[in-house]
């Protein structure tokens, strides 16, 4: 990513014959996924797979023919692997993630890393000791569209950010029912999409300190009682950072929004303002637009092919041997706003 500090690694560990053998765990939809685009750019050799599911396990050999299949976590760690690759529940993403790092395997992980900033705090304090390289699959931050709004406001060629408008509403809920055990997945909407705001937003301000926040969570309507062990399905909040953005969210699960869903985020300065919203409810193609006035102004257009993306960044900077990144911190920044959310409700 842009202004990313690297910690240089004293010599590479493999030569341009030599690819990093990966280890998956977790293979279902978003796994597989990302299984498939690693295999396609041939940019590392898939090694080993792991799953719970043997039917599923059998599905991703058709991509992967080739890999050793195991039956167990332990067994994938102990594999002739360089590196691991996470797609379990949310719940077990820190521990899995302690595991890997702690045997000095660099880890590319589903969101959210942790349930809350300590999990998140944990494994990032992991990888800093262990100086493996740490990657989470924060995947819009790879779009066209957002990368080119966030070289707008970078530039400072709207002068100071004062508001923010963030939302994604998704018309339908997630089909795995641990995420509506707060136990298991840490939150609803907001951990589940309300993440992906926060850390664009956060990024795009240069991530600022983080003064008031105030939400407000429901489900199905009604204000949840924050020590239920459910999970909501519409929040609002509002961020003020220390220099006084002020920064407005809306997420949701089946809110009746007329589509699929509605992405956008826009960023308001003096000198006018950019947008990143998806098309016609689409999950995957998004627009940025340049606001002066009332003219809009196209910076960015549709197709991109974007998913996947961030695990063929992190697949590149595994094969240059990069370690442990210190803007890994960015992760416990946006997991103690999120933890702030669901305090302030």
């Amino acid at each position: 990513m842009n202004d990313t500090l690297i910690i240089p690694a004293e010599k590479s560990s493999f030569s341009s014959k030599q690819l990093p053998r990966l280890g998956f765990l977790g293979v279902g939809w978003i796994g597989r996924n990302r299984m498939e685009v690693i295999a396609k750019s041939g940019l590392a050799e898939i090694a080993a797979i792991c799953d719970t599911s043997p039917d599923i396990l059998q599905q991703s050999l058709v991509l992967a023919p080739q890999a050793r299949t195991v039956s167990n976590y332990d067994e994938l760690l102990s594999a002739d692997i360089d590196g691991v690759v996470i797609a379990t529940p949310s719940a077990q993403h820190a521990e899995q993630s302690l595991r890997a790092l702690e045997r000095g395997l660099p880890v590319f992980c589903q969101k959210p890393l942790g349930r809350n900033a300590n999990e998140t705090r944990s494994v990032v304090e992991a990888a800093k000791k262990s100086d493996r390289l740490l990657g989470v699959d924060l995947a819009y931050r790879y779009t066209a569209a957002l990368q080119a709004i966030y070289s707008v406001v970078s530039s400072g060629e709207l002068d100071e950010i004062y508001a923010v408008n963030l939302v994604f509403h998704n018309a339908y809920g997630p089909d795995k029912e641990w995420f509506y055990d707060r136990s298991r997945s840490g939150g609803g909407c907001v951990m589940d999409l309300g993440i992906h705001l926060i850390d664009a937003a956060l990024w795009m301000l240069g991530f600022p300190a983080v003064g008031r926040v105030n939400s407000r969570l429901s489900r199905q309507g009604r204000q949840l009682d924050r020590q239920s062990n459910a999970v909501e399905d519409y929040a609002a909040a509002q961020i003020e950072t220390a220099a006084g953005t002020i920064l407005n969210m809306q997420c949701s699960w089946r809110l009746s929004v007329g589509q699929d869903c509605i992405i956008a985020a826009e960023f308001f300065g003096s000198r006018g303002g950019v947008a990143f919203r998806n098309v016609n409810g689409s999950f995957y193609d998004f627009v940025a637009e340049r606001y002066e006035g009332t003219k809009r102004i196209p910076l960015v257009s549709p197709p991109d092919d974007w998913p996947g993306r961030a695990a063929l960044e992190w697949v590149k900077r595994l094969q240059a041997d990069e370690h442990f990144d210190i803007r890994n911190d960015e992760l416990v920044r946006v997991a103690e706003v999120l933890e702030a959310i669901y305090q302030s409700r």
